[in-house]
């Protein structure tokens, strides 16, 4: 058991002496499944080709990511108070650069921080004071959340809220860290996830964000077809991501493995960089950046990342992030 969860409930302990503590504080709150994104199809405008296609990536694999980077999160019930839950969260995030074919982690090493996430609305304030006197952070998961309604005082609708901002967090630390390498570095980076919550990230020439997680597919109709067709070494046409709230990206989904035999997902990924139209290259120019992107992204899928479950679209670099952080917290 992490230490500072011990610590934490220790805290609680000191301001609630009679309060009963979770014993071991039961299962991550991330294995339980509660938040899920539904499943969407969302078209996008293809701008290599007419219609989006198969197309064969050029070439042989090749190296040429320099570091990558990815997070995670470990959050705990410390104990219910009057049937309410008090969270405690862990997120961490890492680059780990590859020098002479070994990985070690960039300049300052993880990025660790640790909170309390409490229902303010319906808890004493004086709890979220002894916390912050103990040098705790501490997030309202009573705050009015994105549909500007409180989450009802439900243990179980309070617990979604916590997952919910313990990944806000996760995500905000792997954002902070890879600003810092767009800021100080100008080589590659492979980053686990999308790159449009950060407009500097998202329109880096050295970032490279892929996505593993398909609830969101943005293709529909004969599009959707094409990408479920995909062969080991394929990738579909690059189509842009358009938002009003963030920065567009360019994107293709890309197929590490051949899936016969698997579902329509299997070693299926999702590439993003920066945007062509906003870096102002020709469609020649654009095509020749996709097909050298995922020929390096074919590259990393080798050794496999067993004995993890999603080996068929994890690549090694990001495999070893997630066990150094997992030491780590």
């Amino acid at each position: 058991m992490d230490p500072s969860f011990r610590s934490a409930q220790r805290t609680l302990q000191g301001w609630a002496p009679d309060l009963p503590l979770q014993a071991d504080g039961g299962a991550p709150l991330e294995t339980l499944g509660r938040v899920v994104e539904p499943p969407r199809l969302l078209a996008a405008p293809v701008v290599e080709d007419s219609a989006l296609r198969a197309r064969p990536v050029g070439g042989e694999p090749e190296v040429g990511f320099l570091a990558f980077l990815d997070g995670i999160q470990r959050s705990r019930v410390l104990a219910y108070h009057d049937g309410l839950p008090v969270v405690f969260g862990v997120v961490a995030a890492v680059i780990r650069l590859r020098v002479n074919r070994r990985l070690h982690s960039w300049t300052g090493g993880p990025l660790v921080e640790r909170r309390i996430y409490l229902p303010l609305a319906y808890l004493p304030s004086e709890l979220a004071a002894h916390f912050r006197a103990a040098g705790l952070d501490v997030v309202d998961t009573t705050a009015v959340g994105p549909d500007q309604a409180i989450p009802i005082r439900h243990p179980l609708a309070l617990l979604d809220r916590a997952i919910h901002l313990v990944q806000e967090d996760r995500e905000g630390a792997e954002q902070t860290l890879a600003e810092r390498w767009c800021n100080a570095e100008r080589a590659p980076i492979f980053i686990d996830g999308g790159l449009n919550k950060s407009e500097l990230v998202a329109r880096s020439p050295n970032a490279v964000g892929v996505v593993k997680s398909h609830r969101t597919l943005y293709v529909e109709g004969d599009a959707l077809d094409q990408v479920f067709r995909l062969r080991g070494g394929e990738r579909s046409s690059v189509f842009r991501i358009p938002s009003s709230r963030r920065t567009p990206v360019a994107s293709w989904y890309l197929r590490l493995r051949d899936p016969a035999g698997h579902d329509p997902l299997f070693g299926l990924v999702r590439v993003e960089a920066a945007d062509a139209e906003l870096a102002g290259e020709s469609l020649p120019a654009l095509t020749a950046r996709a097909d050298r992107l995922s020929r390096w992204i074919l590259a990393e899928s080798s050794p496999l990342s067993l004995p993890d479950g999603r080996w068929d679209r994890m690549v090694y670099g990001i495999r070893d992030c997630e066990e150094y952080l997992r030491a780590v917290i």
